[in-house]
């Protein structure tokens, strides 16, 4: 994939290149989240995982309070934001600086974290479409914002979802919203496909299969498969045993124009990016 357009995005006043790719550590404050290595609930837990993705090499970490898996319970916006609350200030306690995206769908909530937590990025799994004030705040708050495309709520989302070319519908899709964001004024966007999210195997790998057709935004691209069914229905097992083929699909999902890596095992992410980077670029290698 040619890496010659120049992306990058404005995280704190500083701009983030992602003409090398970035890997986005998951981080989740819920009771309910679908990988249950990836729940983390008490203040240790919280500040040993915020560390383990920086020393792993994460350059953002995503957290989130709010489990977007099928079927998941509906928690209230208070509930949401204590959550957030707590989380959040272990993260600014234990490391300060980092860049931190919040994975909300309220724009309450995405305000809150950036004005009191200093938040980098809202990261958005219903783009707009589960709250009328996010778009609006978003263009407010100036920060990046990550648009993912899902059909339905992660309630209702894999009940019997239908395109009529998956492709092609969620292209045209990132179409409106990008060009509703660009009349508002919001500079930094980032979009991501929704893997698992209102779209059956056929679809997830449809949309794997043509990733490289997103580029046509010259926007950043995020791709979330991290043990996700799409790889578990696939290869057997569950959410534990699907490390290599998570793996697996970053590499594809790289060599198709992937900017950002969401991920629960962020070293194996960032050793992906280090070898794909490598094949891209071999007059640039360094050894460790």
């Amino acid at each position: 994939m040619d890496r010659n357009i120049i992306k990058y995005i404005n995280v704190n006043g500083q701009l983030m290149d992602l003409s090398h790719p970035q890997v986005m550590g998951i981080l989740n404050v819920t009771p309910d989240s679908f990988f249950a290595g990836s729940r983390k609930q008490n203040e240790t837990d919280i500040a040993v995982r915020v560390h383990q993705i920086v020393d792993e090499g994460g350059s953002i970490i995503d957290i989130g309070a709010y489990s977007s898996r099928p079927n998941a319970e509906d928690v209230s916006p208070e509930e949401e934001m204590r959550r957030l609350r707590f989380g959040l200030s272990v993260i600014r306690r234990e490391l300060p600086e980092a860049v931190v995206s919040v994975d909300t769908f309220r724009a309450d909530v995405a305000r809150m974290c950036v004005e009191e937590y200093g938040v980098s990025i809202i990261n958005d799994i219903s783009a707009g479409m589960m709250d009328a004030d996010m778009f609006p705040t978003i263009a407010r708050l100036g920060i990046p914002y990550i648009i993912m495309h899902m059909q339905g709520t992660p309630q209702t989302m894999q009940t019997h979802p239908h395109y009529d070319n998956v492709v092609k519908d969620v292209l045209y899709y990132f179409s409106e919203k990008v060009q509703r964001l660009r009349d508002l004024g919001v500079k930094d966007i980032i979009l991501d496909p929704g893997f698992g999210f209102g779209k059956t195997l056929t679809h997830n790998y449809a949309l794997l299969s043509q990733l490289e057709e997103f580029s046509i935004f010259e926007l950043p691209i995020l791709v979330g498969v991290s043990r996700k069914s799409m790889i578990y229905r696939l290869l057997g097992g569950g959410p534990e045993d699907a490390l290599n083929g998570t793996t697996a699909i970053n590499t594809i999902a790289l060599t198709k124009g992937a900017d950002i890596l969401r991920v629960h095992d962020v070293k194996a992410a960032v050793e992906v990016v280090k070898i794909v980077s490598a094949m891209q670029h071999p007059t640039f290698i360094t050894p460790s």
